[in-house]
């Protein structure tokens, strides 16, 4: 019996929970978009306690502006290395969606995703971030940081919109967390991983390169990103829903200038906030954990409500099992478009790749979906052990499942 728990919420709607024939279902109230699902499961008992680590302001970020929405000061949790694992540091950089206009900023800036006030003052650690051997047999022992997101642009913004009191400081909350860290003994690691989930797995892609220059050149650093292979594609409607709100968060909050410039010498800044346009050309090693059928891309661009009024895709968009033949091939279709986008990029052999054909969002800090008995695997192999092969060069991992609906292994999200 696993012990659930949670770690994240959405936006509209309440959530029951319950676990049946190896998918996760969910009751829910009026959803309408899911900012960010983070959950955990123990595969152990209902005796399963995990770590929980207090949080930590960054109390010289005001001074260099490096602000949540709202001002306060942003923070990070760290729970620290031991053993062989005291020199090495992994950043873990959180997710939860974007805000894209001001009335979506200021509603906001009122919630643990945009003010310092709003955050919890201890989170659970777990996955990637556990301490335990036999939860996370390659990093338990590392320094691990939690970042906090709460400027609502992928660490990536620096402008600001007086009248409505929001300051748009994404990246200098970025430097300003490395630059603590770094004196808190980071500066020295052997090892270092920067990775990140959803929208915190955008801003790695965003930053991998910018992470391995802060360390000498004898220390290993490679990224991971964890559901950040947001698709530039069509919606059923054939609008492009993600393209307004990633163009809408760029103009917003001023985040041309912090792109990478070898994107936008040659495209525009809103294709430059697209992973498909920038993972081929990052000189970091780079590991890509994606599902391919990714719910919350389901849910909130291909098929938002507001690209289907008639609601032709309500009960597909919530359960991949109502879904028809047609809307199963529909989604085929957005699972080729992730592989060919990953073509280039996995034919680097410093790269790795795990694509499962789940419908998922974010695996590597739930503890049932990065290492339990059950977990997804491809090959047998489950994330975590994946990731470690690949870090540490033990095996070039190049993982890409069969087609939806072959793996049995899958932890898929159900909602009704």
């Amino acid at each position: 019996m696993r012990k659930l728990f949670f770690l994240g919420f959405v936006v509209a709607g309440m959530i029951l929970v319950t676990e049946a024939k190896g998918y996760f279902e969910f009751n829910v109230t009026e959803l309408d978009h899911i900012e960010e699902l983070e959950f955990g499961f123990s595969k152990f008992s209902s005796n399963f306690n995990p770590l929980m680590v207090g949080l930590t302001l960054i109390r010289g970020a005001g001074s260099k502006g490096a602000v949540c929405l709202d001002g306060t000061l942003p923070g990070y949790h760290l729970h620290r290395g031991h053993g062989s694992g005291a020199n090495s540091w992994l950043i873990q950089l959180e997710g939860g969606g974007w805000c894209d206009n001001i009335r979506n900023c200021v509603y906001r800036k009122k919630s643990r995703r945009g003010s310092s006030n709003y955050m919890e003052k201890q989170i659970q650690f777990t996955g990637i971030l556990s301490n335990k051997a036999q939860e996370n047999p390659d990093f338990f022992n590392w320094n691990r940081v939690k970042l906090r997101y709460c400027d609502g642009g992928s660490f990536s913004g620096d402008s600001q919109n007086k009248a409505a009191g929001l300051q748009f400081r994404g990246e200098k909350i970025w430097r300003a967390a490395m630059d603590d860290l770094k004196a808190k003994g980071m500066r020295n690691a052997k090892q270092a991983l920067l990775s990140g989930c959803s929208a915190g797995g955008l801003a790695v892609i965003l930053r991998c390169d910018e992470f391995r220059n802060l360390f000498s050149g004898s220390t290993k650093v490679k990224c991971l990103s964890d559901a950040g292979l947001f698709l530039d594609t069509p919606d059923v409607s054939g609008g492009h829903t993600i393209r307004n709100l990633y163009n809408s968060v760029v103009q917003l909050q001023g985040v041309k200038n912090n792109l990478p410039h070898l994107c936008t010498n040659h495209l525009n800044p809103t294709s430059c906030f697209f992973p498909q346009n920038l993972i081929s050309q990052m000189k970091t090693p780079l590991f890509i954990v994606n599902a391919a059928y990714d719910i919350w891309q389901i849910q909130s661009s291909i098929a938002p409500p507001s690209a289907d009024p008639s609601g032709y895709w309500h009960e597909c968009r919530l359960n991949h099992g109502r879904c028809t033949p047609a809307q199963i091939r529909f989604l085929q279709g957005f699972r080729n478009q992730m592989l060919r986008a990953v073509r280039g990029f996995s034919n680097l052999k410093k790269n790795g790749l795990f694509i499962n054909s789940c419908f998922a969002h974010c695996q590597t800090e739930r503890q049932d979906t990065w290492f339990a008995d059950d977990s997804p695997v491809i090959h047998k192999k489950a994330v975590a052990i994946a990731v470690g092969d690949w870090y540490f060069d033990r095996a070039e991992v190049k993982l890409i499942d069969c087609p939806y609906p072959c793996d049995r292994s899958c932890h898929n999200l159900v909602f009704r």
